[in-house]
């Protein structure tokens, strides 16, 4: 399916134009012709809009294969899936790439998914039962069967034979995969190099012995820089003999990338895994509720510390004033120093050198920034309090520069917790990312009251006497 050609400064409702097309009075094949112009990416999209009479008319004028394209671009095909025939149902998913018939069924109820499986074609049941075989976090639950594969010690001619035989039923192309007697991965080939490669040539001097691969129970996030780094079509996963079992392709390369992304995002927020839109609340409260407990007690904590230097506040009261100021700005810088490590910990090679040269780097732009903002509000608060207040220049000055104090020190110990604890949690193998924005933020309201108070007590209560 190709777009319809439009002018490129207009941009295309393509929902109210397929509407209108469903809606008319055209005779089924001149209709057809007419939507079969459109992606099925538009098509998917402006399905989920339509009201039900009118996807149904969809369903009609569309044959297997075209209705398959517009179900693996659906992202939630829980609505309209259901609304097909059982026998469409099933061929629909004979029909689509084994990836997305495996993604669309987890979308069903398991007694949906059992009835549909036991329908499917023994070829495309075990393609299934392969892919639902690896956990969500394993690289071999995103690949596909959708590839050639040719056998190691076959000639020119022999190989181009068995491509055309394969052709029909897999259309990447682009790459040949080399096997053994035993299906042990061998290489790779290149379609070009085989079409231009003379007859009497062997087939094991085109073969790209060096070709990367990656293991099916390998954990996305534990390859995922690699894949990035390969600019092949495709990747081959093998299993844990070598065997090939499919391949990645580049478009799901894209995909976990893009969903890696959005998971790394949700633990940034405190979120146990990321949120669909169309989610009930029973399940987003499940996500949420866990990481907000634990920063429950982190509060009290915080709370409990600040009832500490209750004697501080009952003596300087003024000082509650700027406590805000302290705290969110020893967030932030921590947050920051946060989101740098957790980039730059996704490459896999990163030395150990380097991670003190990050540590020391952070340090050094919090103490930078520390004192920039210190003598800042140092300044600032200080005018405030002597101009517009009527404090004593002693006591204005003597409050801000305690201010600005605390800020230097909040700002450099948060900067280095922002970087320290992600890589402590990547040292004892835990997903950095769970170091997480919130989680930051509250241990650094701990060290900021600590410090912010503390100065109080000592400098203005104990060295200046202003109490």
């Amino acid at each position: 399916m190709t777009k319809m050609n439009m002018n490129p400064a207009v941009l295309p409702d393509y929902q109210a134009e397929l509407l209108t097309l469903i809606r008319s009075n055209l005779s089924p094949k001149a209709l057809r012709d007419r939507v079969t112009n459109y992606h099925a990416s538009d098509l998917a999209e402006s399905l989920s809009h339509m009201e039900r009479e009118d996807r149904e008319k969809l369903y009609r004028i569309l044959d297997v294969r075209e209705l398959s394209d517009v179900f693996e671009h659906l992202d939630d095909a829980s609505t309209c899936f259901p609304e097909l025939s059982i026998r469409k149902r099933v061929d629909v998913l004979s029909s689509m790439e084994p990836d997305k018939a495996a993604s669309l069924l987890r979308g069903l109820t398991r007694s949906e998914r059992n009835s549909l499986i036991d329908l499917l074609d023994p070829e495309v049941k075990g393609d299934i039962a392969l892919l639902e075989s690896f956990d969500e976090d394993e690289i071999g639950s995103r690949m596909t069967t959708n590839f050639i594969e040719i056998h190691a010690g076959l000639t020119i001619k022999e190989a181009m034979a068995s491509l055309i035989c394969q052709a029909a039923e897999n259309d990447n192309i682009s790459t040949l995969y080399v096997v053994d007697a035993d299906r042990t991965f061998c290489g790779a080939v290149d379609l070009k190099d085989l079409i231009i490669a003379r007859e009497g040539t062997a087939l094991e001097e085109i073969i790209a012995a060096s070709y990367p691969y990656v293991y099916a129970r390998e954990l996305v996030e534990d390859c995922i820089e690699r894949l990035k780094e390969y600019s092949e079509d495709s990747i081959p996963v093998l299993d844990n003999e070598n065997k090939l079992l499919g391949v990645i392709t580049s478009q799901d390369i894209v995909q976990v990338v893009e969903d890696e992304l959005g998971d790394d995002y949700a633990k940034l927020a405190g979120l146990a895994s990321e949120e669909e839109l169309s989610e009930p609340i029973r399940e987003s409260v499940r996500k949420r509720l866990p990481w907000l407990v634990v920063l429950l007690g982190l509060g009290m904590l915080v709370s409990a510390v600040v009832g500490v230097f209750e004697g501080v506040v009952a003596q300087l009261t003024i000082v509650m004033c700027f406590q805000s100021l302290i705290l969110d700005m020893a967030g932030n810088v921590g947050t920051q120093s946060l989101a740098v490590t957790i980039r730059v910990l996704m490459d896999e090679k990163l030395k150990r050198r380097q991670k003190w040269d990050l540590i020391w780097k952070e340090c050094r732009i919090g103490l930078v920034n520390g004192v920039i903002l210190g003598v800042l509000s140092f300044v600032t608060v200080g005018a405030y309090l002597f101009l517009l207040k009527g404090n004593a220049a002693s006591f204005a000055f003597g409050v801000s520069g305690c201010i600005g104090a605390a800020l230097v020190l909040a700002m450099v110990i948060s900067s280095l917790s922002g970087t320290v604890i992600p890589l402590f949690f990547k040292k004892i193998n835990v997903d950095p990312a769970v170091a997480s924005g919130p989680l930051i933020t509250t241990i650094n309201d701990l060290v900021a009251v600590i410090a912010y108070y503390g100065l109080a007590w000592l400098l203005l209560i104990q060295v200046m006497h202003l109490a």
